[in-house]
């Protein structure tokens, strides 16, 4: 009898939440380990591990499933991180030949004969195309939110809202194509540009990708709002526009301008159609502020050239993706900051 408790005792440790956890844990590290250092034996592990979890799930799912959870937060942060880690390390031969004149230096801009690399026109053909999508998917992406959400009746919005869901589904390659074979032929026939290319038609092809993006968050902000902040409005005798604009939007502002700022991402990081749509031209326009004028960005740097890179010149586009990486980085936590504080204002902390 009591060898029989002894059995159950070890089986209960063994299904703890905790020992559980560890076990996971461990199998998962053996796992990793194992690919990088021996990736031929990895199947072992590997079947270990989904036995480990499959016994687990089958005595305690709760736990099992928290466990996984876990790992794959502490794998998302851990790749993160190797990313992070892995562009600064290649990026320092860059930045150790050039210095801060990668990021500010004059003509001669980029010359990798030369030892030259200078990612200005690169900075300054991204700002540019990201202003124009900006410019086109904000406004649009919110006033479709706001008709979707607020003005649209039912089956229309039964229509629209999976046919904006499905335009973000597009690859951007198709954008891209469209924009060569249709937007730049145009501009190039009507404005005598020297070039099929140009920043205007970049930034409203990445404008027209972003707006999906932008449009759906926008949406799910504006639905979100509690209705009865509307219905005490309207009750006050305020009109159905001055109940979206006075009440709605204002309460949702922190999920529309996060909507607007991941619309703002995704132009900035975008890669295909400004690869397709430009020339590989390493200069600043002229005048620089010509939306006409042809340039490179630094996502299309970095998809031209990678494949002729060696050296320091391949550290430079390394270079580019930390640009581009804390760029992104930067919007990000903006986009946080504006929704906490929105969230605060909104919630009458303030």
């Amino acid at each position: 009898m009591s060898g029989h408790n002894r059995s159950g005792d070890r089986l209960a440790r063994f299904a703890d939440p905790d020992r559980m956890g560890v076990l996971i844990g461990i199998v998962l590290l053996i796992t990793a380990g194992t690919f990088v250092f021996a990736p031929t034996l990895v199947g072992y592990p590997l079947v270990a591990l989904v036995v480990v979890v499959l016994s687990g799930w089958l005595r305690r799912q709760a736990a099992t499933a928290r466990s996984l959870a876990l790992a794959a937060t502490v794998a998302t942060v851990l790749v993160l991180g190797l990313i992070t880690i892995y562009l600064l390390v290649k990026s320092i031969p860059a930045f150790r030949t050039m210095g801060l004149d990668i990021i500010v230096k004059g003509e001669p801009f980029w010359k990798p004969n030369s030892g030259v690399f200078s990612l200005v026109p690169m900075i300054w053909g991204t700002v540019i195309t990201t202003l124009i999508a900006t410019l086109i998917a904000g406004p649009l992406g919110v006033a479709g939110a706001v008709f979707i959400a607020e003005m649209a009746p039912g089956w229309a919005r039964g229509a629209l809202k999976p046919a904006v869901e499905a335009l973000a589904g597009i690859p951007s390659i198709v954008y891209g194509f469209i924009g060569f074979t249709v937007l730049s032929p145009f501009m190039s026939d009507n404005f005598g540009l020297p070039t099929l290319g140009s920043l205007l038609v970049v930034g409203v092809v990445i404008g027209a990708m972003a707006l999906p993006t932008v449009v759906s968050v926008a949406e799910d902000a504006i639905d979100n709002v509690p209705g009865a902040m509307k219905d005490g409005s309207l009750a006050l005798g305020a009109t159905d526009w001055q109940t979206t604009t006075d009440v709605t939007l204002p309460a949702a502002f922190s999920g529309v301008s996060a909507a607007v700022l991941l619309g703002v991402g995704r132009a900035v990081g975008e890669t295909m159609a400004a690869t397709v749509i430009l020339a590989n031209v390493t200069e600043l326009p002229d005048p620089l502020f010509d939306v006409f004028g042809n340039t490179i960005t630094l996502t299309s740097l970095i998809a031209s050239q990678y494949g002729i890179a060696s050296g320091t010149h391949l550290s430079a586009l390394f270079a580019a993706g930390v640009v581009l990486f804390v760029t992104v980085l930067v919007l990000s936590l903006g986009s946080q900051y504006v929704e906490r504080r929105m969230q605060r204002v909104v919630g009458g902390e303030e």
